[in-house]
Formats: C-alpha cells, sequence, structure tokens
C-alpha cells in the first residue's frame, strides 16, 4: 500500500496574478507569496486481486476502465503516470469540503500523483508533480485556475512563487523557529460556513477590465512587499497588507464577496484585528486573520460552532510519501 500526504495553503498576497491570462501578459509576470500548512490530504494506493478500478472519496466509483471513471482528477492522473487497472484509490482530508479557498483541489492533484509514481516505483520530483499537478487541471480538464496551488502542495514551506510566459520559480523564503512560532500564535483561520467552486467565481468576467487590470498590479505589488516583510521577519506589516490585498481584490468582481462576508469580516476587525482577508477565489471558504492571541479568544467567545478556526502552523515537508510498499 501508498499513502501520500500532501499539505493545504494559505496565499498572503498576490492570488490571482498567477492565472495565465495576467502573468503572461504582464512584463512584471506574476507573484504569490504562501504558506503550506499543517493540514492535509491523504491519497491511499492498494493493488487490487482484479482488474478493476475503485475509487472512493466523497462518492465510490467501481469501474471496468479509466475511461468510465467519473473524477475528472484521479482519471488523469492514472493516465499520466501509466497505471491502466487494477487499483484501489481513496482520498481523505483533514478539511473534507471543496471551496474552502484553501487550495483543496490542488493538493488533491499532487498528492494523487505522488502515490501514483511511487506505486510505479518511482520517485517524482517536487517540480515535476507541479507541472504535472497544473497539466491536468489547466490544460486537460480546463480549469479556469492559476499554478500557485500545485506548487504550495507540492513544495511546502513558506514560498514566493513567481509566474511569466507559463514558466514557474520557486523561491524559499528561509523563517526561523521563532518566527514559525509568532505565525501560529497571530494568524488565525476562520470558517466562514459558506463553500464555493473557485473556477465558477474564477470564470465571471470582470465589469470594468481596466479596472481589474489597475487592481491585479497593486495586488502584484502587494506579493513583492510581502516576500519582504517576512524575510524581515516583520508580521505587522505582513497583517496590514491582508487588508490592503483585500481592498484590491473585493472591488475586481462582485462575486469575490456577499453581504455575509462583508459582515463577518467588519466584526473580526471591530474585535482589533490588525488585519484580515478572504482566501481564495472569494465568496466563501476561510478568513485569515492577523491579531494578537486576545483576538482569537474573543472570536471563539463570540462565534458560533459553525465558524469553525484554528491557528496557521506551517507545514515544512511539501507533499510526501508516509508509507509506501507497492
Amino acid at each position: 500500500m501508498i499513502i501520500s500526504r500532501t499539505p493545504l495553503r494559505v496565499s498572503f498576497c498576490g492570488g490571482g496574478t498567477d492565472i495565465d491570462s495576467f502573468s503572461t501578459l504582464e512584463p512584471s509576470g506574476g507573484r504569490v507569496v504562501s504558506a503550506a500548512i499543517n493540514k492535509y490530504v491523504y491519497v491511499t494506493m492498494n493493488r487490487r486481486f482484479d482488474d478493476r478500478i475503485r475509487v472512493s472519496y466523497s462518492s465510490m466509483e467501481d469501474v471496468d476502465s479509466i475511461s468510465e471513471i467519473q473524477h475528472g482528477l484521479v482519471r488523469e492522473a492514472l493516465r499520466i503516470t501509466g497505471i491502466e487497472s487494477g487499483v484501489e484509490i481513496t482520498t481523505i482530508a483533514d478539511i473534507p469540503a471543496r471551496g474552502t479557498g484553501l487550495g483543496s483541489s490542488s493538493s488533491v492533484t499532487v498528492g494523487l500523483l505522488n502515490a501514483m509514481h511511487a506505486f510505479q516505483g518511482r520517485q517524482a520530483s517536487q517540480d515535476q508533480l507541479a507541472e504535472e499537478a497544473c497539466k491536468i487541471e489547466i490544460e486537460i480538464l480546463g480549469a479556469p485556475i492559476g499554478r500557485q496551488d500545485q506548487y504550495a502542495a507540492s513544495f511546502g514551506g513558506v514560498n514566493s512563487i513567481r509566474f511569466n510566459d507559463q514558466a514557474v520559480k520557486v523561491e524559499p523564503i528561509e523563517i526561523s523557529n521563532v518566527l514559525s512560532e509568532s505565525i501560529s500564535q497571530k494568524f488565525t483561520l476562520v470558517f466562514t460556513g459558506m463553500t464555493r467552486s473557485a473556477s465558477k467565481v474564477l470564470s465571471e468576467d470582470s465589469e470594468d477590465e481596466e479596472d481589474k487590470r489597475i487592481r491585479m498590479m497593486k495586488i502584484r505589488k502587494h506579493a513583492d512587499l510581502a516576500a519582504k516583510v517576512i524575510q524581515e521577519g516583520n508580521l505587522d506589516r505582513l497583517g496590514d497588507l491582508l487588508n490592503e490585498t483585500w481592498i484590491a481584490k473585493r472591488g475586481i468582481s462582485s462575486k469575490i464577496t456577499n453581504p455575509s462576508i462583508d459582515e463577518l469580516h467588519q466584526q473580526i476587525m471591530s474585535f482589533g484585528a490588525r488585519g484580515a482577508k478572504l482566501l481564495g477565489a472569494g465568496n466563501g471558504g476561510f478568513i485569515l486573520v492577523f491579531g494578537e492571541k486576545e483576538i482569537r479568544e474573543k472570536m471563539e467567545n463570540s462565534f458560533d460552532e459553525e465558524l469553525r478556526m484554528f491557528p496557521l502552523e506551517v507545514d515544512f515537508m511539501g507533499s510526501r510519501i508516509i508509507h509506501g510498499t507497492s
């Protein structure tokens, strides 16, 4: 049996600039500063006695051939890795809902590829896993998403990731144990209680393309600043940038936020948070909050159980095989 473990991620600044329609046209390209977190997607693979393929996720499929598989990520990962039959595949996650803004679909894709390559007796590099995941999601399945999630999930850690002409460069940001602990104490992930399809939000046309471009350039500059302040250990300034990038992002499309999210954001800021922004494409999922530990206590005492929360703890390993006997 093979078991892969792949982290989810949070994006501090730059989200959206990793989409090809921006990064390939702007001279400066795209840039995202993000962190993998210690919430994971697990993929198990086991050889079957017969030649059928069984896939278990929120649904269950038991089919004779790859072409019959409805789960597009599983189907295309099998094709890329050259597995044709006789396997059982299971995916489970610490945060199972899609549409959380934590890059779960890409973590699933990277985790599937890692497990399948290991099942075939190969060790895939971090770059290979990310590149193949991008090929499946963007090129084959046509998802209107960017390329940050696949690299964050594969590499782990805190990274500045640059995008230009479909070329991707991962620049790890080294952080000390003390800074890592400060991040877990001061950054909190708060679930809004809503999920949404990132593809549907991202496929919506902007009402004003020039205004969208101006806002996206601001978000790109925020990523430059975020990389610098993390290297300096200046988390307060990073917290400020969350608000600045949220203001720029929420004006791009009416689909990014809604009255419930705006009300929750306002309430969080009223508790004394220094910064907060919705993660991912928008209109649901998690809000990333920055503030002293008293802010977390106020939120825990004020929000109902539906608005689950947890500290941001960085995963430094990326996608890895945690059990492997094919």
